[in-house]
């Protein structure tokens, strides 16, 4: 099994698709092989909703669209955003919590595409006796610190009126966590899909909480260097019609698609199969629908602010990043409908 965070896709794509390595952030390296004379890193982890760029590469979808990409897969989700913070790749896939932490930190990020919605893939998991988040008190329960199921386990002790002092967290990156769990060194794990599959393994494991009673607080996102939407905005507009081209690929190709992301993420297509109402695929209407400002959790600024309030005021960041440049939607306008 692949290790790392947030996998998201799959049947998925049969449900909502039916409804239609590295380089300097300093500049981009240049080369001249198929599909551009610029070449950009994308870096992505294992999450259902960023295996289609690996259906994208293997497909030949990248370089149809006139873009020279080099797709680099990371084991761990974390090295993948401290990669892009750092400036040694050009994009990456992240989700927003995650994305809001490194521009607190000063990183300039913006992003230019939604990938998807986690609706139960991410889930906070128990072992055998225990049935609610609130058991969880004085529990050992692993989790990846700072990182996506960081922010689920805070906020599911929250709706529990519990904090992380009422629980022995032990941080672990995310496969290591699940299969800390699956081998019962701790109580509960939180983990994404596909390591959710590792841990519910363990005999009379359960989830106890997921990201669906969240609605819209674990987006998912392509997020890129603000340089690299000022120096490369053709490139940045391929990658965005890119991926819708790569969403319809997937919806007209499904087994074929499937036997692709199943095998990146390492696990059987039926378990692929499985992930697919945990996770959210967003139409090219719903990107612009979630960039456009609102006061629900539909809209991407709302969730923002929910999110760096949390943040914040839980320590996972230690001052309010700013939104400037940060969503940055004229790529999906722009996008073929």
């Amino acid at each position: 099994m692949i290790s790392r965070p947030r996998p998201r896709l799959l049947t998925v794509l049969l449900t909502l698709l039916t409804l239609a390595g590295v380089t300097a952030l300093s500049g981009c390296s240049d080369s001249s092989a198929s599909g551009g004379g610029t070449k950009i890193t994308i870096g992505f982890s294992a999450w259902p909703g960023w295996f289609p760029w690996q259906v994208a590469q293997e497909q030949g979808l990248f370089a149809k669209n006139g873009v020279n990409v080099d797709l680099k897969y990371f084991d761990n989700y974390t090295d993948s955003i401290n990669a892009l913070s750092s400036g040694a790749i050009d994009a990456n896939s992240q989700t927003l919590n995650d994305t809001l932490s490194s521009v607190s930190g000063g990183a300039k990020l913006s992003i230019v595409l939604v990938n998807d919605n986690s609706t139960g893939n991410d889930k906070v998991i128990a072992r055998d006796g225990i049935t609610s988040i609130a058991d969880l008190k004085g529990k050992k329960v692993a989790v990846e610190q700072g990182a996506v199921d960081h922010y689920l386990l805070l906020l599911a002790l929250q709706s529990a009126n519990l904090t992380e002092k009422d629980i022995q967290l032990v941080n672990l990156p995310t496969d290591a966590a699940a299969a800390a769990f699956k081998s019962g060194q701790v109580d509960a794990v939180a983990a994404f899909a596909p390591f959710t599959s590792t841990a519910l393994e363990r005999a009379g494991s359960r989830a106890i909480s997921t990201s669906a009673e969240f609605p819209g607080a674990i987006p998912d996102h392509l997020v890129t260097s603000q340089k690299l939407v000022k120096d490369h905005p053709k490139d940045v507009q391929a990658l965005v019609n890119t991926w819708f081209e790569t969403l319809t690929w997937i919806k007209d190709n499904k087994d074929a698609a499937v036997k692709i992301m199943a095998k990146r993420g390492g696990v059987s297509e039926a378990d692929y199969k499985s992930y697919d109402a945990g996770t959210t695929i967003f139409t090219r209407q719903q990107n612009i629908d979630a960039f456009t400002p609102g006061v629900t959790a539909q809209h991407l600024d709302f969730q923002a602010n929910k999110i760096i309030d949390f943040i914040v005021g839980t320590g996972l960041a230690q001052q309010r990043p700013s939104l400037d440049g940060l969503f940055d939607d004229q790529f999906v306008k722009a996008a073929p409908q």
